[in-house]
């Protein structure tokens, strides 16, 4: 799903990816607020979701085979919106990347090797999924193989994460990704960052409590106060040109 300020001024973009078991028009709000700010929005549909609905690939069981998937696809897409159909409508030099929960997972992991992003957005997920997938105390928790766990692990590929901004949202009693798997995460890149953090800050913002169902699925009565934050920190980094109103 593609969304342009006005389809003539070169954007910047964002590519979006949603969480599991929902489809890319979820949260049309999001999309319109970056609209407004002059920010172009590319979503796209987890492998076995939305147009290309598949029920066995939103089973927890194979979320590793849908991040590993969505992972290789993500080049594709950045060369599909370079596309000459598009005239320069989305600006490649000003690429942001996200996603939430298996989304946000994919989009780390798509981070710890070589790409054109120039900062990142990540809610209610986790970057150290060796730990999430090694508590098998864990409600709903699903045995994984150890070799298929680490070759989509943010944390096993820190090595090669390149400093860029990135802000994570995530409420403190998250049911279903507790937030200890994304603070781990952080704590390790910032160490990693070293004096890198001072021109590529690392943010994690938390809310006690959100209202939200399982404290997962969006932010609940906070939600204004998230998507705000999240707005601003691709402002910052993407410099977006405002179309003037017709």
């Amino acid at each position: 799903m593609l969304a342009h300020p006005d389809w003539v001024t070169p954007a910047p973009t964002v590519i979006w990816i949603h969480g599991r078991t929902v489809s890319k028009e979820l949260d049309n709000g999001r999309y319109l607020r970056w609209m407004r700010a002059g920010i172009a929005t590319c979503a796209i549909d987890l492998p076995g979701h939305g147009e290309r609905f598949d029920r066995a690939m939103q089973d927890p069981a194979n979320t590793l085979l849908v991040i590993a998937q969505a992972v290789s696809e993500i080049d594709g897409v950045v060369a599909a919106l370079g596309h000459p159909q598009w005239g320069g409508a989305f600006d490649l030099a000003r690429l942001a990347l996200g996603g939430m929960s298996a989304g946000g997972m994919t989009s780390l992991r798509r981070l710890c090797d070589p790409h054109p992003f120039v900062c990142a957005s990540v809610e209610g997920t986790g970057g150290n999924l060796g730990m999430l997938y090694g508590d098998l105390a864990r409600p709903g928790a699903i045995t994984h193989p150890p070799a298929a766990i680490a070759a989509i692990d943010p944390m096993a590929h820190l090595g090669t994460f390149r400093p860029i901004p990135l802000l994570a949202l995530h409420s403190e009693l998250d049911q279903i990704v507790p937030i200890r798997y994304i603070r781990s995460f952080i704590e390790s890149l910032r160490a990693k960052y070293g004096p890198a953090l001072v021109h590529a800050p690392i943010e994690l913002r938390t809310w006690p409590e959100t209202g939200a169902p399982m404290e997962h699925n969006g932010f609940g009565r906070v939600a204004n106060d998230a998507k705000l934050a999240q707005l601003e920190f691709l402002q910052r980094y993407l410099s977006p040109v405002v179309p003037a109103t017709k």
